[in-house]
């Protein structure tokens, strides 16, 4: 994802439009549109000032992946963790445990089922 998916991704997310974003960086919409667009790109002043807008490091609006991440899915999982509240990071962890024994259970079934084939054409 290039830099202006990112942008545009994140405005999404938070739900503001590229004008109240514009404001809020105090920078002319014309050239946040450039942005956007993927016609222009920030300096690295406002690409830190943007950054730390959405609370993301400058890496995740470059697609540079986290030394701590493999690659930019676990970066943006990362991302959304440490946004969230500690009620909802615990919710958030429990819900990624059920999909682990989700996975788990879907694994011991297919096994039982290929060993089962396998004992019955012996």
């Amino acid at each position: 994802m290039n830099f202006s998916e990112k942008l545009r991704y994140l405005l999404e997310e938070k739900d503001i439009t590229q004008k109240l974003l514009a404001n809020d960086l105090k920078i002319p919409v014309s050239t946040l549109g450039g942005y956007f667009q993927g016609t222009s790109e920030p300096d690295f002043q406002t690409l830190k000032i943007i950054a730390s807008y959405f609370n993301v490091s400058t890496d995740f609006l470059l697609d540079l992946p986290s030394s701590n991440a493999k690659n930019s899915k676990e970066d943006d999982l990362l991302r959304i963790f440490r946004s969230l509240t500690p009620e909802q990071q615990e919710l958030y962890l429990e819900q990624g445990k059920a999909f682990i024994k989700i996975n788990s259970r879907e694994k011991t079934k297919s096994l039982k089922s290929t060993l089962g084939k396998d004992t019955k054409a012996g």
